[in-house]
């Protein structure tokens, strides 16, 4: 009987731990990333762990805004984009092309950052520290985009991309030519764009696109 009580116990300590982690994944955080552009470099200082992350700026380099929210933070200079997590230790960036403007802005989770340029998509992860970037094809246009907790979505005339803070890369659906968006919504970990012929959801924790088609009510 006693065994039986020590398993038990051991099975239900174990689904609490579980749903700990699943509710830090679904809950919004506190910002815990300040950063800083102090003697020539960026500072990030973790509230958390107390780290400071530190990247030299290049010679004449000009620091042109920067951005934080929760375990994420962005830095855009007149030559590169940056970004720093709480777990990573180290700055990751990624120089401009040529004739690239840089962003103007970023939009940003707890654990994801959206920045795009009229080149191409880029997507900063919080959880590997790593940014992803998906080029924009002549012609193409941005239609909408939306950022959740641990999920981002962009939606251009072409395709919808989708990126998660639990995988790495975008995950992309073609847009079909005849239909017409009608609303798009991220959450903490899925996604729903919903168009005139479809039901389109990203799941964050898959980086997988479930499509549903719409009922179509004839005309009375």
């Amino acid at each position: 009987m006693a065994r039986i009580r020590v398993g038990v116990a051991w099975v239900g300590l174990v689904a609490l731990l579980a749903l700990g982690a699943a509710a830090d994944e679904n809950t919004p955080i506190y910002d815990l990333l300040e950063i800083l552009v102090q003697d020539g470099r960026l500072l990030a200082i973790d509230a958390e762990s107390g780290n400071e992350t530190a990247e030299r700026l290049q010679l004449g380099e000009r620091v042109l805004w920067t951005r934080e929210r929760g375990r994420v933070g962005i830095a855009v200079t007149d030559r590169r984009m940056l970004g720093v997590a709480t777990i990573s230790g180290f700055w990751q960036s990624l120089p401009l092309r040529r004739r690239e403007p840089p962003p103007r802005g970023a939009e940003l989770g707890d654990r994801v950052a959206l920045l795009v340029t009229p080149q191409r998509v880029l997507g900063f992860v919080g959880r590997t520290g790593n940014f992803s970037e998906s080029s924009l094809g002549p012609h193409e246009a941005l239609l909408q985009s939306a950022v959740g907790a641990n999920v981002v979505v962009v939606v251009t005339d072409r395709h919808a991309l989708g990126l998660s803070a639990d995988r790495g890369g975008f995950f992309d659906i073609p847009m079909l030519v005849t239909e017409r968006i009608e609303s798009l919504s991220a959450f903490a970990n899925h996604a729903t764009l919903q168009t005139s012929k479809r039901l389109l959801i990203f799941r964050g924790p898959t980086g997988a696109w479930e499509e549903q088609p719409r009922e179509v009510i004839p005309a009375q």
